[in-house]
């Protein structure tokens, strides 16, 4: 049995080839999959399960032949699409996961499946931002807002979002090695597998004690590179690879 991972699609309504690329993936790179886990930022942006035009409604149809196949579905919140709710779970047949989440391999190894921004600790104004948008009190007060005062909240977010980035250095909006270590030894897991950083790699860990792990980092989808990322487990191997987005329907 096969199981895909996936994160970091970013997927809007103004980058159609983009949705094109994700839709062909479903249908032909993930048609043998036993199961589907998206780690988060499915979408650049979700203000809301009762704010689906036709675009959400085009994605949320292909999840749902992907579940009502038989195959399972399991979505995480990112920084992006916090506000995905149980409708939409309902909607496509998906299972909403917490963050972190452990799933079993085997009977003697499990995984920790993270988005991965909550490990940037070192981004102290990040942090912050991310506990106020995860605080179920913000969250409840900002779907009472009406859709298009939240479109535009969403819009200010990431327009804010992007100029704070672009003067921070790599180093801080990268994972703290700390914070993975520590969080690895709280759930007893030698391997880790998250996105977020959109710097795909697989990282080898001594933990305390001189344990041996794994970090396994999803890279983000972008239409301009040509390019997907996904994590497969076939068995009880896990291999990172990348794919040609143009090319999925060929598949």
């Amino acid at each position: 049995m096969t199981t895909l991972f996936i994160a970091d699609l970013h997927l809007q309504q103004d980058a159609p080839e983009l949705t094109r690329a994700f839709l062909n993936y479903l249908e032909y790179r993930a048609r043998d999959a036993h199961a589907l886990y998206i780690m988060g930022d499915l979408f650049e942006s979700w203000i809301g399960d009762d704010a689906i035009g036709d675009f959400e409604q085009q994605v949320i149809d292909a999840l749902c032949r992907f579940s009502d196949s038989g195959r399972h579905l399991y979505v995480m919140h990112g920084n992006r699409d916090f506000l995905l709710g149980e409708h939409f779970a309902e909607l496509t047949g998906a299972v909403l996961i917490d963050d972190p989440a452990i799933m079993t391999i085997d009977d003697k190894t499990s995984a920790l499946l993270m988005h991965g921004d909550s490990l940037c600790t070192q981004d102290s104004e990040y942090m912050q931002f991310r506990a106020m948008t995860r605080d179920p009190q913000w969250q409840q007060k900002t779907l009472a807002l009406p859709v298009e005062q939240r479109r535009l909240l969403a819009d200010r977010m990431r327009e804010g979002s992007g100029t704070a980035n672009g003067s921070k250095s790599d180093d801080i909006m990268d994972v703290s090695q700390d914070a993975v270590e520590d969080i690895m030894q709280q759930y007893d897991v030698r391997t880790l597998i998250q996105g977020h950083t959109h710097r795909p790699d697989v990282h080898d860990l001594s933990l305390q004690g001189g344990q041996s792990a794994k970090r396994y980092v999803l890279g983000d989808w972008h239409h301009g590179r040509d390019e997907g990322w996904e994590i497969r487990l076939d068995d009880t191997t896990l291999t990172l690879s990348s794919f040609r987005l143009s090319k999925l329907s060929q598949e």
